[in-house]
């Protein structure tokens, strides 16, 4: 992967207001506010054509960013992002400064492993995600850009919870460290395909037909 995506050229920009934000789209620029920190927020400038390329990669949201704003360069998270709601077209990011030696509270994604070797999915099964991504604190030197999730045991309707998940070196998990059982959230199950589940349920119920007649 390009490190490209990772730096982005920023100029400061002091035309504010939706009439100068419409015009910066207008020229193709992508209007942004860079916050965090015991900084102000400054808002930027970020040409559309690198945002558009940039975002296409799912590293591009949990990854710590260079801003290269007005030539200082400037350790950045994507918080937030607007998009056109029909046109390929990126309306404004808001990125977070990242301070070194303070801890990050971000929603990094997850990736499944081995779906295809689980005792459930030889037997039919479907898996479930009820969860995509997950919430984390964490250092910057600690931040993963995902986290892996390994099925390769789960059987057939056994949910795998976010206390079932080996996470990184550093990194804790938002939810779970509120110490109580109720944000042990589900992440994964596997369900029998629908199609197998009906001819399951046909079955049984031909079965106690038979047996109502006897």
């Amino acid at each position: 992967m390009s490190e490209a995506i990772f730096n982005l050229d920023a100029t400061v920009r002091t035309d504010l207001g939706k009439g100068a934000s419409r015009r910066l789209r207008h020229a193709d620029k992508v209007p942004a506010i860079l916050y965090g920190g015991d900084q102000a927020p400054v808002a930027l400038t970020l040409e559309h054509n690198k945002v558009i390329q940039a975002q296409e990669f799912e590293a591009f949201y949990s990854h710590i960013l260079t801003l290269n704003v007005d030539g200082k360069e400037v350790q950045a998270l994507v918080k937030d992002m607007q998009r056109h709601p029909f046109k390929p077209k990126v309306t404004h990011i808001d990125f977070q400064r990242v301070i070194a030696g303070e801890k990050l509270h971000t929603n990094v994604p997850l990736h499944f492993l081995n779906e295809d070797k689980s005792p459930a999915s030889k037997a039919g099964g479907i898996a479930e995600h009820h969860m995509t991504e997950i919430e984390i604190t964490c250092l910057p030197k600690d931040l993963p850009e995902f986290i892996e999730v390994d099925v390769a045991d789960l059987e057939m309707d056994v949910t795998l919870h976010l206390s079932d998940i080996t996470l990184p070196k550093g990194v804790s998990s938002v939810e779970l460290a509120k110490e109580d059982e109720t944000h042990d959230l589900a992440v994964v199950t596997f369900k029998k395909a629908k199609k197998a589940a009906a001819a399951d349920d046909a079955e049984a119920a031909d079965g106690e037909e038979e047996a109502s007649e006897e």
